[in-house]
């Protein structure tokens, strides 16, 4: 370990050790669907372009963050929905990130880059040093143009305590179309998998034993994420697809193993289920806070229950 990840400590350190602070793998996504935003909230048609749109997607996102607030470790903004806002969702961007990591919670940003060497460099100094204005906790990458393409990502992690979320079986219907063709007589998502497997061990904390390096299961494909468990026994996953996507709490937790606090293995994201349940489209603010408050402890009850019943 070299003096400066001493310093800086590794992402994956950071956290599994605040997973088992808040008691739950819960990672709540924050992508706001402009059309799904409560009438609380709204100020105008909602279009992109205007600017009380932005202003009311703030006071949506931060509202949403206060009652996030040690419930769950960490959240997923998705950048495309605060891209559509051109400047001002970029800004939004800046200003959540912030506001979200000053109240203790980690922030992955679900930016899936993906590029050739001096484009994936700028990425990375993007999102993951220290001094950029949208600095996040972890970074999610897309690796199908090599690993060469992920060493800036890994390079600007390292030095700056941040971590990367590789992604390898997405939880999307379609992923099967390329992910799982065969490549030498195995899935191709199992071959990323076993190219980034000593990538995954060099990243490994020293504290949880966790690595700093994670990679994208979907909770869709359970047994898909069994056989990339075996292949990759020390990353955190990151698992998409809990709740409005299909995915049972069962198949979510399938992937995690037992440890010091219990069973552990990454964190599992739920974002529409959470943010927009079906009460939490009201003008009043105590039935919109108490729709939020019941959503997110479904969600994360849902995970207790099915990690109690892991054998």
């Amino acid at each position: 370990m070299s003096t400066t990840e001493e310093n800086i400590g590794f992402f994956g350190d950071k956290l599994i050790e605040k997973i088992r602070k808040i008691g739950n793998p819960l990672c709540v996504g924050l992508d706001p669907y402009l059309e799904k935003i409560p009438p609380l909230f709204c100020d105008g048609p909602m279009t992109p372009n205007d600017p009380r749109t932005a202003q009311a997607t703030k006071i949506f996102l931060m509202s949403l963050i206060d009652l996030l607030e040690n419930k769950v470790a960490i959240i997923k903004p998705q950048s495309a929905f605060f891209e559509r806002m051109g400047w001002r969702g970029i800004k939004l961007l800046e200003e959540t990130i912030c506001y979200a990591r000053k109240r203790g919670l980690l922030v992955l940003m679900d930016a899936k880059r993906g590029d050739i060497g001096s484009t994936a460099t700028a990425y990375a100094q993007s999102f993951l040093t220290e001094d950029a204005p949208l600095r996040s906790d972890a970074l999610t990458v897309s690796p199908f143009l090599g690993t060469d393409t992920l060493e800036p990502y890994l390079k600007s992690a390292r030095n700056n305590g941040a971590g990367i979320f590789i992604l390898v079986k997405t939880s999307n219907p379609g992923s099967g179309d390329f992910q799982d063709m065969l490549v030498g007589g195995r899935a191709l998502y199992e071959k990323i998998a076993e190219k980034l497997a000593p990538l995954s061990q060099d990243f490994k904390a020293p504290r949880t034993g966790w690595s700093s390096l994670g990679i994208v299961v979907g909770a869709t494909y359970p047994a898909q994420g069994e056989s990339l468990r075996n292949l990759l026994p020390n990353t955190p996953f990151l698992i998409p697809g809990y709740g409005a996507q299909g995915g049972g709490a069962d198949d979510a937790v399938r992937t995690f193993v037992k440890g010091p606090a219990g069973y552990e293995g990454g964190i599992i994201n739920s974002s529409r289920a959470v943010i927009f349940p079906e009460d939490g489209n009201t003008s009043t603010p105590k039935k919109w806070e108490a729709a939020i408050s019941e959503a997110l402890q479904q969600a994360v009850d849902g995970l207790k229950e099915a990690l109690a019943q892991k054998p």
